[in-house]
């Protein structure tokens, strides 16, 4: 009689929650703060890993090169790189080298070294910024330098960042990490991936949703600013106007 196989071993599974899935942002916004909080099921006790990646929506950032013109330095003309996150950060237990190897997390887009975009494959023009800027192609032989170019400027402004030791176990089972978003944070929608490790390998993983959004004065100032851009900028130049014009007559006065 044949041999059985041995039993296959129990799945580990990570489960995790935030404090607040919403964050309001109004005029005297400082940022904020939010614990995520899970735990990790393993009825084999094997030694675990988590990697929580919170990923913000994705926006445009125009860009400028540094060049030497004779005896100065000018910026060239702006490009226009699209598809980066306006917010990244990574926090894990341990450094990621030592959880996984690089392919492993370039697969996952784990990392600010492995951080993915959606940058288009044959650029084109983008006119958002009231000019015809090119826009960064993945396939351009300079995008390698775009890409660190972005990296380095969103980390500078805090919206990149990694936490090698931002997870930690606060009982055998049951960890924390907090999640910071500074003021500059962007308004939309991010998610937060929570990832289990064993072994280097991804065994579990979870997803939640985070919101961010302008509320009072200030979201019907950001909502008709985006719907109706050419009338929101009429308004200003006529609200710019009649502040001048008000001032004009008060000093004439004095």
């Amino acid at each position: 009689m044949a041999d059985l196989p041995p039993p296959a071993s129990p799945p580990a599974l990570v489960s995790a929650a935030l404090t607040t899935t919403q964050v309001q942002v109004t005029s005297d916004f400082r940022g904020a703060r939010i614990v995520l909080y899970g735990a990790v099921f393993d009825p084999l006790d094997r030694p675990s890993d988590v990697v929580v990646v919170v990923r913000g929506p994705d926006q445009a950032i125009r860009i400028a090169r540094k060049v030497k013109t004779g005896p100065i330095w000018v910026n060239s003309r702006p490009v226009v790189f699209q598809g980066a996150p306006g917010f990244y950060m990574t926090a894990s237990t341990r450094p990621l080298d030592r959880i996984a190897r690089p392919a492993v997390l370039q697969s996952l887009g784990a990392g600010v070294d492995h951080l993915s975009f959606s940058v288009p494959g044959n650029g084109g023009i983008d006119t958002r910024f009231g000019s015809r800027d090119t826009v960064v192609s993945g396939q351009g032989a300079d995008y390698g330098e775009w890409r660190q170019a972005v990296v380095r400027l969103k980390s500078r402004a805090g919206l990149y960042a990694a936490a090698d030791h931002g997870v930690s176990f606060v009982d055998q089972n049951l960890f924390r990490a907090e999640i910071v978003l500074p003021t500059a944070a962007p308004i939309g929608a991010y998610s937060a991936e929570i990832l289990l490790f064993q072994d280097g390998q991804p065994v579990s993983r979870r997803m939640r949703g985070l919101t961010v959004e302008k509320v009072g004065i200030e979201r019907g100032l950001y909502v008709f600013a985006h719907q109706r851009p050419w009338l929101f900028g009429l308004v200003s130049v006529f609200i710019a106007l009649g502040a001048g014009w008000l001032a004009s007559v008060i000093f004439r006065r004095n």
